[in-house]
């Protein structure tokens, strides 16, 4: 640049040094040209690229902008980064319309508002929430600041509960040093004997550790007669608990109340007295088709019910709200007893031979032996076990002896006279659901929670078949075919299985009711009197009958709401059926 403005500067004086030669050629150069050009000066010139600044004028002034600009707190990506006082700005804008406190509702993680979870350790938290509470003041969590009052703050030195400054300690470092020399002059003037005496009061001052080695412990003194008799009263209480918690069953008093109009007619006949003319109309069993009576009392679920044997004529009932009622069939239709000796749900319900008596099996761990007429506990047994099946010995010779499936796999067997247990059956490896006796009950079958059955001889605790195969279910209800040669099992698969009760006890495999839906409750299984139809309750409240030779389902019955967990049919009248659910109701069909 600097050479081009010299050539310029050169060129400028030679174009001076003619003017000055040649003076008299200046009149006719002007009358030449009147008006002369000026001299022509060349245009300065830069090597640098042309640059547009305004796009990063632009980009400044939106960077500054960003600064101050307010966050969106529901939008999830922030295109710059935003500074500490942009995140944690108030929200700006008008209150939200649906909100009291302004926060939207997806903002919202708590009812008060929005909530953010601090990691602060519970040890700090305490010792500032009980520095604030006890001296106003505590650091606030979110800086090095403290908040509260501040006076009292500067007046303690920034303590807190828990830390003690410098000056406070060394002030009870001084206390306590002056306390115990003071105790040291104390015991210059006592006498030397006491000092050294361990039962003495100057002893345990002069050795004394805590605050509570200077009491002297009080020497056992005589009981007043009060507090003798108070100590009787406790131990007795102690010792009835701890006989109790051997026995095992919870103590329930036995009540009973009779809701018919007289124990006995004007002949003397007991209200349990078969009717003279109760016979089987015919041999030939049909099924139930509609609804005749309708039986309510209980305040819960029924879990069982059974015919009164041979006759019918009374109906028993085992209700989840600890009560065992007894109803009229044949005349009023009405509950003419209730029984009441448990304290929590009746589990199973069993008769003897001849219905005078029966069994109950409840879940307060008791077994109790009835009397049908007068409703009075003949014999109460325990073991600290579930029962959950009672059965009596079938033959007539021995109605004493009681089989029990307990929770705790075992089935216990009792002499009911000497009331002693005679025989513990030990093999299951779940607990017991179901007794039943084969072969002129010299054996029985009991079926349980391991997904097994097993036979096992009359008296004899070991297992003659054990039936255990992988595709096998549980079975909670087993039932004996009137010609004994069959059993019936419920099996949680839906299906009820067929097993022979001779010397093999195969699964017929033929033989296979299905239809019904019973997973997960024990539903009880049964069979006509004639042996024709095989009756099942299920799930969904409803009653099936299938027939016994072409296993196809006969008819079902809409019978309860919730579950239909028992059925029986009646051993007289051929055409009758009576089921019981868990809505609390027993229903009779013909």
């Amino acid at each position: 640049m600097d050479l081009l403005r010299n050539y310029a500067d050169q060129e400028d004086n030679g174009l001076d040094e003619p003017e000055k030669q040649n003076p008299q050629n200046e009149n006719s150069s002007a009358a030449a040209s009147p008006e002369s050009s000026p001299p022509r000066l060349l245009p300065s010139k830069s090597a640098a690229p042309k640059v547009d600044d305004t796009m990063l004028a632009l980009t400044v002034a939106q960077a500054r902008q960003t600064q101050f600009r307010p966050l969106d707190p529901t939008q999830h990506v922030v295109a710059f980064n935003p500074t500490y006082d942009q995140l944690w700005a108030p929200i700006y804008g008008p209150a939200h319309p649906y909100a009291k406190d302004g926060i939207a509702q997806g903002m919202r993680n708590h009812k008060l508002g929005f909530v953010e979870d601090a990691s602060i350790q519970s040890f700090v938290f305490d010792e500032q929430y009980n520095t604030f509470h006890k001296y106003g003041y505590a650091a606030d969590p979110s800086g090095n600041n403290y908040i509260g009052d501040l006076d009292t703050l500067q007046k303690n030195e920034g303590m807190s509960v828990y830390n003690i400054p410098q000056h406070e300690q060394k002030k009870r470092k001084l206390e306590k040093k002056k306390e115990t020399e003071e105790n040291d002059d104390v015991g210059v003037d006592m006498d030397s004997e006491e000092v050294n005496n361990p039962a003495s009061d100057t002893w345990l001052m002069k050795n004394r550790k805590s605050p509570w080695s200077g009491k002297k412990e009080e020497m056992q003194t005589e009981l007043t007669e009060e507090q003798k008799k108070y100590a009787e009263e406790y131990a007795k209480k102690k010792e009835e608990k701890g006989n109790a918690g051997n026995d095992k069953g919870e103590a329930v008093e036995d009540k009973t109340t009779f809701h018919g109009k007289e124990e006995t007619d004007y002949q003397g006949r007991s209200w349990i007295a078969p009717p003279k003319d109760a016979k089987a109309a015919n041999d030939h069993c049909y099924i139930p088709k509609r609804l005749v009576h309708t039986w309510s009392g209980h305040t819960k679920g029924v879990s069982a019910i059974r015919f009164f044997p041979k006759y019918g004529h009374l109906i028993l009932s085992a209700g989840m709200d600890s009560k065992v009622k007894i109803w009229d069939v044949f005349n009023s239709g009405k509950c003419m007893r209730t029984y009441m000796g448990h304290s929590k749900a009746v589990r199973d319900i069993s008769f003897c031979n001849d219905g005078t008596k029966f069994l109950t099996a409840g879940y307060d761990k008791n077994i109790k032996y009835w009397d049908t007429e007068t409703g009075q506990v003949i014999r109460s047994f325990s073991t600290g076990k579930i029962p959950y099946v009672v059965k009596l010995n079938p033959d007539d010779d021995k109605q004493n002896i009681l089989l029990a499936g307990m929770s705790d796999k075992k089935i216990v067997q009792w002499d009911m006279n000497s009331k002693e247990i005679t025989q513990e059956y030990d093999q299951h490896l779940g607990a017991v659901n179901t007794i039943t006796f084969v072969d002129n009950n010299r054996r029985f079958v009991t079926s349980s929670d391991d997904k097994s059955l097993r036979v096992w001889e009359f008296g004899i605790p070991v297992v003659i078949k054990y039936i255990s195969e992988p595709h096998m279910h549980s079975m909670p209800s087993i039932s004996l075919h009137p010609n004994t040669n069959w059993l019936a099992a419920q099996s949680l698969d839906n299906q009820i299985l067929i097993y022979s009760t001779r010397e093999r006890f195969q699964l017929n495999k033929k033989k296979r009711f299905a239809g019904h839906i019973v997973a997960g409750y024990a539903c009880q299984v049964n069979f006509s009197p004639d042996g024709r139809f095989v009756m099942s309750g299920d799930g969904e409240g409803k009653c099936w009958f299938w027939d016994w030779k072409s296993c196809k389902v006969f008819r079902t019955l809409k019978c309860h709401e919730g579950v239909c967990i028992g059925s029986a049919w009646h051993p007289l009248e051929q055409s009758k059926v009576a089921t019981c659910g868990w809505d609390g109701l027993i229903k009779y069909w013909d």
